[in-house]
């Protein structure tokens, strides 16, 4: 119950924070959008007919690198601000304990992660003018389990932000790398498959362009797919839980 109380506690906080920032809400969506219109015209004029047979792909692609995003870095900028507002140290005060807030802060942005990804593609189904399976039993366990790869790789850049505070640039490069990774040709490099997002992009593409449902898929894939985010997940909270007692030993928590 106490769980339950902190969740919706910070679900509200999350909430009341994009509600009374409208201008900074509205900017990150409209960038995003704008960003895919680019890709869109920009490939559309470039590519022509080859282009819209992989546009299917495109707006799947995109529609995960939203939610990636918002998921992996929703943890260190979570940090990083409560470092600016003064209030790190009474987190690690609360009798809920430090990396169960965190964890429970990580909870809510993936839900608003899917919110945004849900919200983006819609727009850009409406901008183009194409249909994708959207089968909510297949893709929100597909999308919940590839991001957890992510937000593995959120946990561990969340405990670099709380030794060494500023890390917009390397968290900049990341989400670089989020979009190889997306974009990975699993079938001509099979290895790439053990980095985060890759094997999960390849299944939802297949999911939402082919229609493919969540028992269809054979069993490595899924295997591969579980372990990966078991793996990451798991890594990144134990680096996260090393970075925490570090800043507490180098007594760096309340500088910023």
């Amino acid at each position: 119950m106490t769980t339950l109380r902190l969740f919706r506690a910070v679900f509200r906080k999350q909430l009341l924070l994009l509600v009374r920032y409208p201008v900074n809400t509205l900017s990150q969506l409209f960038g995003l959008y704008v960003f895919f219109v680019l890709l869109f015209y920009g490939g559309r004029a470039v590519g022509g007919a080859a282009f819209s047979e992989s546009l299917g792909g495109l707006v799947v692609a995109f529609f995960l690198f939203t939610m990636s995003v918002v998921a992996y870095g929703g943890l260190s900028w979570d940090v990083t601000r409560e470092a600016q507002w003064g209030t790190l140290e009474q987190l690690f005060m609360s009798p809920h304990g430090f990396r169960r807030v965190f964890a429970v802060k990580v909870a809510v942005n993936v839900l608003f992660s899917l919110l945004w990804g849900g919200t983006m593609l819609g727009l850009m189904l409406a901008t183009t003018g194409r249909s994708l399976s959207v089968d909510l039993v297949t893709v929100i366990p597909l999308a919940l389990l590839t991001l957890a790869s992510a937000v593995g790789v959120g946990f561990a850049f969340g405990g670099l932000a709380l030794v060494y505070k500023r890390i917009e640039n390397v968290f900049n490069l990341v989400q670089f790398a989020f979009i190889g990774l997306i974009a990975a040709p699993l079938g001509q490099y099979p290895w790439l498959r053990w980095f985060p997002l890759a094997q999960g992009s390849g299944m939802l593409r297949r999911a939402m362009t082919e229609g493919y449902r969540l028992w269809e898929f054979d069993p490595p894939s899924v295997g591969v797919l579980l372990f990966t985010a078991a793996a990451y997940l798991l890594v990144g909270f134990a680096l996260f839980a090393l970075a925490s007692r570090r800043a507490r030993r180098l007594g760096v928590l309340g500088h910023y």
